[in-house]
């Protein structure tokens, strides 16, 4: 049943434009989602600012209206063997916008870009995806100022604190003061002279330091930069590094973060490094592992820090290195909280190493994914990201 709205003037004016609004903003949302696979595996996103702004396409919003059909006699009959949802007639295909073989004739729908930034980006990642198993470690207890909770006055302080009304009755107290003092040696108070604000009236919010637990959680970002890892391979893994990183960056406070690169052997570099620097040479996956299992023995024990590693290869090993790379994984499992492993545009279906660690690692904290392609990325960080392993 049709329903049709009054929108002649009330007493209670109804404002259209609301519910054009409300349509616009879900369009926005929905085609935010729709691409975020394409914005995360821009290659131009490594390395930009929370202001970078990414342009995404989304369809107008057209009133809705009557459309008339032709007004052409007689009906179209059938022989009697149709079927439900067969269409009767010649078969003569309508005037349309056209399928990639030729020039259509009708009109197109509307599309325009809106600009998001990198920010309002993470802004919808944040929303869904959370750390697994994040426990509360020894240790985790550091003091935090709350921001929330304020405990008298000082008067020393950061700008931000002011408290004005305080600040204001301590002029005022001063001014009586003073006042009193005049009259108290027979001078006209009416001829006081004006009456400044001065350092000694300001007086700051106290911010109560308290105890706080946070849990610490360090992130371990391994990636394979051998030969066999091509430049599309690479600015994809350096993708998905740099969206994980700014993620975590933005929903937890107290995280490390540590990066390796390896090829047949693997050395710690700094960040700059990691998503920039390119080599090439042969693959012993199991290199990158044991240096992560050195470097949490040297930095950062098991019991006191929540241990996250995340490896990216194209699955591509040297052979004699498979079960030495198998062992060390299991390692690296026994002592973190999760370990994901990301396999990158896999030239083979039987051969790569994601089969051989889906296989042979039975692991409830083991996560392996494929990114065939860019899209992928964005599927393979929800995987990884759910709030408990398990979880779909």
């Amino acid at each position: 049943m049709a329903i049709f709205r009054d929108n002649t003037a009330t007493p209670v004016d109804h404002d259209r434009s609301i519910e054009d609004r409300r349509r616009h903003r879900q369009l926005v949302e929905k085609s935010i989602k729709e691409n975020l696979g394409d914005i995360l595996s821009e290659e131009s996103i490594i390395g930009e600012g929370k202001n970078k702004k990414f342009k995404i396409p989304i369809r107008g919003i057209k009133e809705y209206q009557f459309i008339y059909g032709k007004n052409s006699g007689g009906v179209a009959s059938g022989t009697g063997e149709e079927k439900r949802g067969d269409k009767i007639g010649n078969g003569t295909p309508k005037s349309g916008k056209g399928s990639g073989r030729g020039a259509g004739n009708s009109e197109g729908d509307d599309i325009y870009e809106t600009e998001i930034t990198l920010e309002e980006l993470l802004d919808y990642i944040v929303e869904d995806l959370d750390l697994p198993n994040l426990d509360r470690k020894k240790y985790s207890e550091i003091l935090v100022e709350s921001s929330g909770r304020k405990c008298g006055y000082q008067k020393y302080g950061i700008r931000p604190r002011l408290a004005k009304k305080k600040t204001v009755m301590s002029k005022i107290a001063r001014k009586q003061g003073k006042k009193r003092a005049l009259r108290e040696i027979s001078k006209d108070i009416d001829s006081m002279e004006r009456f400044p604000f001065r350092e000694d009236d300001l007086r700051y919010y106290r911010v109560k330091q308290k105890p706080k637990r946070e849990s610490n959680a360090l992130m371990i970002f391994i990636m394979d930069v051998s030969g066999s890892m091509d430049s599309t391979k690479k600015y994809l893994a350096r993708s998905f590094f740099f969206v994980l990183s700014r993620f975590l960056n933005k929903k937890y406070n107290n995280i490390a973060f540590e990066f390796i690169s390896h090829t047949t052997t693997a050395k710690i570099v700094n960040e700059f490094e990691f998503f920039h620097k390119a080599e090439s040479g042969g693959t012993y996956i199991s290199s990158g592992i044991v240096k992560a299992l050195e470097l949490i023995e040297e930095k950062y024990p098991a019991e006191m820090w929540n241990i996250y590693p995340v490896y990216a290869s194209d699955g591509d090993n040297w052979t004699e290195d498979n079960d030495k790379a198998i062992k060390s994984v299991k390692e690296l499992c026994d002592i973190s909280n999760m370990f994901a492993y990301c396999e990158l545009l896999p030239s083979t279906y039987s051969t790569t190493m994601y089969y051989r660690f889906s296989k042979e690692i039975e692991k409830d904290n083991f996560i392996p994914v494929i990114v065939k392609e860019k899209k992928d990325l964005w599927e393979a960080l929800k995987t990884i990201l759910n709030k408990e392993l398990g979880e779909e």
